[in-house]
């Protein structure tokens, strides 16, 4: 049985494609779109998996969910180690760190920001402390990003891929003059031929 990527469009599940396109693995894309009303995952991502969510894999019949494990998942399953730094090593404690960092941490207030979003005024009590939060993460980030690019070592890493989706959260939310090596790595990630092989098939991604 192929690899299968559950791929919902304008999703965090586009950096699952961009590192499948990376290590070179091969995989079949199944579509699902947002509706275009609420712009929630259609229903049918619930048959794949309980919580009705993207990214989902399918690898010989097992199931993998969360963008950090099926990263760490397709890394060693699939890639060979590629993109993982050496095991033991100063880099590979910052490379774990990073990972999480992106689905646990950064995401927390860009979630909140989204779901306040909807609310109008009456988030205005909680918007300063989202701002702020938004601020210290991104922030944090920024002062992050080595000389060279990548937020470890001399070269692309998976949790670059992982970071990618939170950078480029703060890029569209008009913050690139306040972060400009953030912009600076969305730019160069968006650069790579993989990168834009993935774009193409994975099909609408939030403009770019």
């Amino acid at each position: 049985m192929s690899l299968i990527v559950h791929h919902l469009n304008n999703s965090r599940s586009q950096r699952i494609l961009w590192l499948l396109e990376e290590i070179g693995a091969p995989y079949t894309i199944k579509f699902y779109d947002r509706d275009p009303v609420t712009n929630l995952a259609p229903p049918e991502l619930l048959a794949v998996h309980p919580l009705g969510k993207s990214p989902v894999i399918e690898d010989d019949g097992r199931v993998v969910t969360e963008s950090g494990a099926i990263t760490e998942y397709l890394c060693e399953r699939h890639g060979g180690g590629a993109l993982v730094p050496n095991r033991g090593t100063d880099d590979h404690i910052s490379h774990l760190e990073w990972l999480h960092f992106a689905e646990g941490s950064a995401m927390t207030p860009i979630l909140l920001r989204i779901y306040t979003a909807r609310l109008g005024e009456a988030a205005a009590p909680i918007e300063p402390r989202i701002a702020q939060q938004l601020d210290s993460h991104f922030a944090y980030m920024e002062s992050r990003v080595g000389e060279n690019g990548h937020f470890i070592g001399d070269s692309l890493s998976a949790a670059d891929i992982m970071l990618s989706f939170p950078a480029e959260i703060a890029i569209m939310q008009g913050m690139a003059p306040r972060y400009p090596k953030l912009a600076a790595f969305v730019n160069n990630c968006h650069d790579r031929p993989a990168w834009r092989r993935a774009r193409e098939k994975g099909g609408a991604y939030y403009g770019y």
